[in-house]
Order: C-alpha cells, then sequence, then structure tokens
C-alpha cells in the first residue's frame, strides 16, 4: 500500500494578512472552494492501492486540520503533531517510523499542503511511474516541467540518460537569477524543484541514517516517547525540540546517489507569493483578477481581494491590494516577495495581525473582535452545535453575554440555566463559568469584557472537551 504523507507546516508570510502564522495558506481556500489542504487530500481519491493519509502539522494548528478533514468526510492514519518547526526532513522521518507501524515497509508519497495542481490525472500517472521506482529503491522527486525563466524556485538538473521517462539526479541547485534561469529553461536539462518526494520508508530512513545520525536519533526518541492526544499524536516536545533542522534537499537529496527525477506537467503552483494567484486564477477583459466587492476604473492587470468592505480601485496597474477586516496590503505585483519584511516587522513590534485574524477559529468555534478600548472589548461568539467552552475562569476581567441566534445553557458558579434570543447573563470577576450549545444551529452571542486586562491568556481551565491544559495559552 501507498502510504501518503501531508506536510501541512508554514509560517503564514507570503500570503500576509490573509495568511497568518495561526492561520497559514493551506488552512485558505485560495484557488476555489476548498482550503489547499482539503484540495491535497481530494487529489489523492483515484490513485491506485492508496492508504489513508498521514497529516504531519503544527501543534496550534491541530483543530483546523481535524476540522477540515472532517469536512471532507475522510479518516487519517493519523494526525501527528510537532511541538515546533524543524523542517521537513524531520516531520518526514517522524512519518516514516509511523507508516512502518500499518505497512511493513510502504512506500511514501510526500506532498506539502499547500500546492495547486491543475491536471490531477497527469499527476496520478507520475506518482504511478513513482511506486516502481521507489519499490526499487530509488529516492524518487518530482521535477515541474519549466514553463518560462523562473527566479523563484530552485531547480533540479537532470542527467541525460534515462529510462521510462525516469532521470538520475545530476544536482539540485538554489533559486537562480534571471540570466541562469533563462539558461536553465532553454537547456532542457532542468524542473523546478516541487518538494513532492517518493521512496521506501526503510530507505529515506537508512539515507538519514548515513547524512543525519542525530537527525534520525533524535527522531526516534521524539516518536518513541510519543502520546495520544484525543485524535491526534502528541511528540515529545523535549526530544523534538533537540532535533537539527534540515530539509529534506539538503539532509537526504542532494547527498544520496540514489535520487531519480520524474518530469511532471500538471499545472503546478506552490502559490508562493499574491503574484502565483494572480497567475492562475481567472481575470477580467483588463486583466485583473477580483474577489469580493470591488469596483475598478481605468485598472488593469491587478489582484484585488476585498474579504469585509468595498475596494475601489482607480487607474493603477500591476498592483496586489488583499483587504481584511484589520489589515489592507498594497504592493507592486512584482515586489510581493518582500511581503515577508512587513510581517516580520509585526513580530518585532509584537503586533497580533502576524499571527491570527480578528476571526479566531477554535476547537468549539470562533470568536472575533468588533470593538475594544481603554478596559473593554467587544466580541461576536459563535459556538457550533453540540458544541462547549471550557470550564474556565478569569482573574482580570467580567463578562456579559447576550444571545442573538440560537439557545444557550450556562454555568455561573453553582447556577445552570437556559438562554434564548434577546436574553443575557453577566459573569462577574472569578467566577467559575462555561458557554454551551446544546442546539442544532449554531449559537451566535455578543461578549462584553470589561477589566484590567483582557488578553486571552487569563484564563484557569478546570474542565476541557478538547485535552487543553488547565492554563495551556491555547484560544479560549
Amino acid at each position: 500500500m501507498l502510504v501518503p504523507v501531508i506536510l501541512s507546516g508554514g509560517a503564514g508570510t507570503r500570503l500576509w494578512p490573509l495568511s497568518r502564522e495561526l492561520y497559514p495558506k493551506q488552512l485558505l481556500p485560495l484557488a476555489g472552494k476548498k482550503t489547499m489542504l482539503q484540495e491535497t487530500v481530494k487529489r489523492l481519491e483515484g490513485i491506485q492501492d492508496i492508504n489513508s493519509p498521514l497529516i504531519v502539522c503544527n501543534d496550534a494548528h491541530r483543530f483546523m486540520v481535524a476540522e477540515q478533514i472532517r469536512q471532507l468526510n475522510k479518516e487519517p492514519q493519523a494526525i501527528i503533531l510537532e511541538p515546533c518547526g524543524r523542517n521537513t526532513a524531520p516531520a518526514v522521518a517522524i512519518a516514516a517510523l509511523y507508516a512502518q507501524r500499518i505497512e511493513t515497509d510502504p512506500v511514501l508519497l510526500v506532498l506539502p499542503a499547500d500546492h495547486l495542481i491543475q491536471d490531477v490525472p497527469a499527476f496520478h500517472q507520475a506518482v504511478q511511474s513513482g511506486v516502481a521506482q521507489a519499490e526499487q529503491g530509488s529516492l524518487v522527486t518530482f521535477g515541474i516541467v519549466p514553463t518560462q525563466p523562473e527566479t523563484g524556485y530552485g531547480y533540479i538538473r537532470a542527467e541525460q540518460a534515462a529510462h521510462d521517462f525516469v532521470y538520475p539526479v545530476a544536482e539540485f541547485v538554489e533559486k537562480p537569477d534571471l540570466e541562469t534561469a533563462n539558461s536553465y529553461f532553454h537547456s532542457g536539462d532542468y524542473y523546478w524543484n516541487s518538494g513532492m518526494f517518493m521512496f521506501c520508508a526503510s530507505r529515506y530512513l537508512e539515507e538519514l541514517e548515513r547524512y543525519q545520525p542525530e537527525m534520525l536519533t533524535a527522531c526516534r526518541k521524539a516518536f518513541t516517547s510519543m502520546t495520544a492526544d484525543l485524535d491526534f499524536q502528541r511528540l515529545d516536545e523535549i526530544a523534538f525540540a533537540a532535533c537539527p533542522a534540515d530539509s529534506i534537499d539538503y539532509a537526504v537529496m542532494e547527498k544520496t546517489d540514489q535520487a531519480v527525477v520524474i518530469p511532471l506537467s500538471a499545472g503546478w503552483n506552490d502559490i508562493g507569493a499574491w503574484s502565483a494567484l494572480w497567475d492562475v486564477q481567472p481575470h477580467d477583459t483588463e486583466g485583473n483578477v477580483i474577489i469580493g466587492d470591488v469596483l475598478t476604473e481605468a485598472a488593469d492587470d491587478c489582484y484585488l481581494h476585498a474579504s469585509h468592505r468595498l475596494v475601489a480601485a482607480v487607474g493603477v496597474k500591476d498592483l496586489v491590494v488583499v483587504e481584511t477586516a484589520d489589515a489592507v496590503l498594497v504592493a507592486s505585483r512584482d515586489q510581493v516577495q518582500n511581503v515577508k519584511g512587513i510581517v516580520e516587522q509585526l513580530k518585532q513590534q509584537q503586533r497580533n495581525e502576524a499571527l491570527l485574524h480578528r476571526r479566531v477559529n477554535c476547537p468549539w468555534g470562533s470568536y472575533e473582535g468588533v470593538d475594544a478600548g481603554k478596559r473593554f472589548q467587544v466580541k461576536r461568539i459563535t459556538v457550533n452545535p453540540g458544541a462547549s467552552l471550557s470550564l474556565q475562569k478569569h482573574h482580570h476581567r467580567s463578562e456579559h453575554w447576550i444571545v442573538v441566534k440560537g439557545t444557550a445553557t450556562v454555568t455561573c458558579g453553582k447556577k445552570v440555566i437556559g438562554l434564548s434570543e434577546n436574553q443575557s447573563t453577566y459573569i462577574p470577576l472569578g467566577e467559575v463559568h462555561c458557554l454551551e450549545n446544546p442546539g442544532k444551529i449554531p449559537l451566535e452571542i455578543i461578549e462584553v469584557q470589561s477589566g484590567a486586562y483582557l488578553g486571552e491568556d487569563d484564563i484557569v481551565r478546570f474542565k476541557d472537551n478538547y485535552g487543553r491544559e488547565p492554563q495551556q495559552k491555547d484560544l479560549r
């Protein structure tokens, strides 16, 4: 059986402000109605002898990842939680160790969760070719047939000799300048490095032990101490943090003499910048990509994305404008790779806009900031049917709750009351309380907080349905 491994990491920097550290691009519907993660999982349908996917993701994204897979009516083999980022080589090592629990020595298909592939049958055909190579002991990478000189991707140079369109890898090369990219494009020997791989689990672990033995030792230790947490597999934090960080390319693929490349021409794009979304989405007669409530007058070749309000563009060309509830990006289309510099400034200033949106997803639903001032803030809270917040208290704030849709069961101290639309209640400072939705439709309330400190980390949990620790700084 073929075991797909989906790597769902990411820092949420290149597609800011839509993507954030706690809500990265693979969890967003950027090129269709489904998210990039969901599209990656759906893309596996139709491949012969394929198992359910193993998903490796950041601990902070776990509930969103699980919910998005649930929406597809899929059951993953496991969702493995990384306590910290260590790049792709350790993540795949952990997945290989886990996959050997499923099969004696399965072939792994390693896929990033944030890629677009438009020609799915061509992708399936390349995968089937890769299976045969992997079973013979090769470490397979998929090289994207370039459609233009591109300075934003690394490249793979293939040897001239080939067997059934499978080429030995001559070398991996870094992102080139434009003149070098032109020479690569016209030579016919170079492919874009897709970051997708296939190999037997044992072969990858053998090569990792050969070239990065300290990494494999740390991964084995973190894996051996892995614990179950609800529907997740949680790696040992101390052991995994001690693991060297490196990519598959640097750790193994550039060193092994068993690497082969399979050319892939399937409308691939890694959606690495806003310009990539302009490339792959439909344009109007003036060359604009328009999403949301947008009006234009003499605007050409722009990417215009409105999430919450009207965006009007007049007399502009080659711009990217992305509007969200709490931030607006305006950038030249040929400079969008530098958006990460803005994110770095936000982090240096410790601003929340780098981390999360005004609307924050939680395992029980979501909340969204509406207004805030000195000693108060207002939030809209949505609780999914049958879900509840933790039994908790706050040291520094009191809360007023007003039900605007659905029904609520409220625990406040020793009292348990029911509320329906237009009814309200008050939660005093320091009182143990809980909010639950017993109904069949989403519960929506307006929460008015008042107090000396209104941060989300002012929380002590006494009971939680989602396995969070009493004072774990996990949202709500």
